[in-house]
């Protein structure tokens, strides 16, 4: 059964920041807050850990891995960054924006989309969330909390505790959560294309 965190969504308390990094390092499975919807997150090298979350999630093999970054240093060494891109990421991060990006040698082949050897990354908004990252030293694997049959984000976490609990180690409660996603921007081409438009806005990646 999960562990049921409270965690201040401003000033979050070191003491359950580590606890929650603990039990990500020991194949945990949380579901956490971020700056657009509630999502599921684990260690992106623990595959056991990821075969949850696609269990969970029922995702198909099309579906894009994100991996939460702390900071641009960080990103530049899970992808390939050239100057228009780093330019773009360096304006609208952190904030609620997925970029799917050409995935560098650090990040295992079975997380990398299939066909296009492309993954998504991005930065949160997210003061529990950039602690978290602080605090594990590494990126955290990430998909938004939908469950199947679901069209849009869990917003509780009570509710999320209820049902599915027994299949998550880690549940935290950090303020109030949308069920809008983030925007998808596809990076690896010549032109930036928008995938899904979401909370991020769109005007500011025409914006010079």
């Amino acid at each position: 059964m999960a562990q049921y965190f409270k965690i201040h969504p401003v000033n979050p308390q070191p003491r359950l920041i580590g606890q929650a990094a603990a039990i990500l390092r020991n194949g945990g499975v949380a579901a956490y807050p971020t700056d657009s919807c509630y999502a599921l997150g684990c260690l992106p090298g623990d595959k056991a850990a990821v075969d949850r979350i696609i269990r969970i999630r029922r995702l198909d093999p099309k579906h894009h891995m994100t991996l939460l970054c702390r900071d641009l240093s960080e990103i530049g060494t899970m992808v390939r960054l050239d100057n228009s891109a780093f330019r773009l990421l360096k304006k609208l991060t952190p904030g609620p924006y997925t970029f799917l990006l050409r995935a560098s040698r650090d990040v295992p082949r079975r997380l990398q989309h299939a066909r296009s050897k492309t993954i998504g990354i991005r930065v949160p908004d997210n003061a529990i969330d950039l602690a978290l990252l602080e605090a594990l030293g590494e990126p955290l694997l990430s998909t938004s909390l939908i469950l199947p049959g679901n069209s849009a984000p869990e917003t509780g976490a009570e509710v999320i505790e209820a049902e599915l609990g027994k299949h998550l180690d880690l549940v935290i409660e950090g303020g109030p959560v949308g069920t809008e996603q983030t925007t998808v921007i596809d990076l690896s081409g010549e032109e930036p294309v928008i995938v899904r438009r979401g909370k991020g806005d769109v005007e500011r990646i025409s914006e010079g």
